[in-house]
């Protein structure tokens, strides 16, 4: 899966707010608690990297990304946005 699909799946569950919806349940908890998600998967990602179980670390991984996702859709931040920040800091440096 893209990161841009899974991005327009996002967008789309917050426009129709499916029941079954975990992305519709956390965007009508509001902000507040999707950022404590945010918060909650950086720890279990630092946790689960002192740890030796692979599997156990890139799953936490990929909560984190999803959650980070779901920041974005809500606060209108584009990936593209994101990876501008990461040339231009990357051009910077190299100067």
């Amino acid at each position: 899966m893209q990161l841009e699909e899974l991005i327009s799946i996002i967008k789309q569950r917050i426009k129709t707010l499916p029941k079954d919806s975990y992305v519709a349940k956390l965007y009508k908890e509001g902000e507040n608690r999707i950022l404590q998600k945010v918060g909650e998967e950086a720890v279990e990602v630092i946790v689960a990297s002192k740890g030796k179980d692979k599997k156990h670390l890139q799953e936490e991984m990929a909560d984190l990304l999803f959650m980070i996702l779901v920041l974005m859709v809500i606060k209108d931040v584009s990936l593209e946005d994101i990876l501008e920040v990461l040339k231009k800091r990357r051009k910077s440096r190299l100067e």
